[in-house]
């Protein structure tokens, strides 16, 4: 299913899990792309977004409960302030800001997931979650749900990557960026992915460390997982 309103709009995974997609945003959904949703049954939203993303594009999906997950968009005001300085930033400085957000993501932001995971944990209430783009936050927290329901890191990686085929670059650049550096930022790279990884192995030891100690995902709580969301 391609939405021209949420391009990133899609299920998890290569074999896709059960009742559970990603998307961008949906505030800028029209209505037969909220039809088409609708249609899926999806009643539970869970939004990364910060507080003005979403003050600027509420929800446009019917029926549906939104929890929100706030991981604020740093990214976006580091570059802007440099932009407004004179700085001139190239798209070797985006990705290493970029992957620098992505460590973020376990440095700060793991609460914010532990409580993706306790939502999930709930029912398998059909649920879409999303951030703005669908990319980074999202692209994380797709990235841990596969690996919590089983996914090799080849599977992860490739659901990850899937973005670049889905997201169109805007016109122009409201960040004031070169078209190399608007290009990085709008796209997603492994590098970016792996930078998130190297820093859950630095700081828990491994994947399994993470899942467990930073997000309280027990024996008991990986079988619930798979029980409610693993195809088959």
């Amino acid at each position: 299913m391609r939405l021209p309103s949420s391009a990133n709009f899609r299920p998890v995974g290569i074999v896709p899990l059960r009742n559970v997609w990603r998307s961008d945003h949906l505030g800028a959904l029209d209505d037969h792309d909220a039809a088409q949703i609708e249609a899926l049954g999806i009643r539970r939203v869970l939004d990364f977004r910060g507080v003005e993303e979403r003050t600027a594009a509420a929800c446009r999906l019917p029926g549906v409960t939104v929890h929100s997950l706030p991981i604020e968009p740093t990214i976006v005001q580091q570059l802007a302030g440099l932009v407004a300085a004179g700085t001139t930033i190239s798209g070797r400085d985006v990705a290493d800001y970029m992957q620098d957000t992505y460590r973020g993501f376990v440095r700060t932001g793991t609460p914010r997931f532990a409580e993706f995971f306790g939502h999930l944990l709930e029912s398998d209430t059909p649920t879409v979650f999303h951030c703005t783009a669908g990319k980074d936050r999202t692209g994380f927290a797709a990235a841990l749900l596969l690996k919590a329901t089983g996914a090799s890191d080849d599977e992860v990686m490739h659901d990850y990557l899937l973005t670049n085929d889905r997201v169109q670059l805007p016109q122009g650049s409201r960040l004031g960026l070169s078209p190399e550096a608007a290009e990085v930022l709008w796209r997603v790279q492994p590098e970016f992915l792996l930078a998130a990884l190297d820093e859950v192995n630095r700081a828990y030891g491994s994947m399994e460390g993470y899942l467990r100690e930073g997000l309280g995902l027990g024996d008991a709580e990986h079988e619930r997982l798979r029980a409610l969301y693993k195809a088959g």
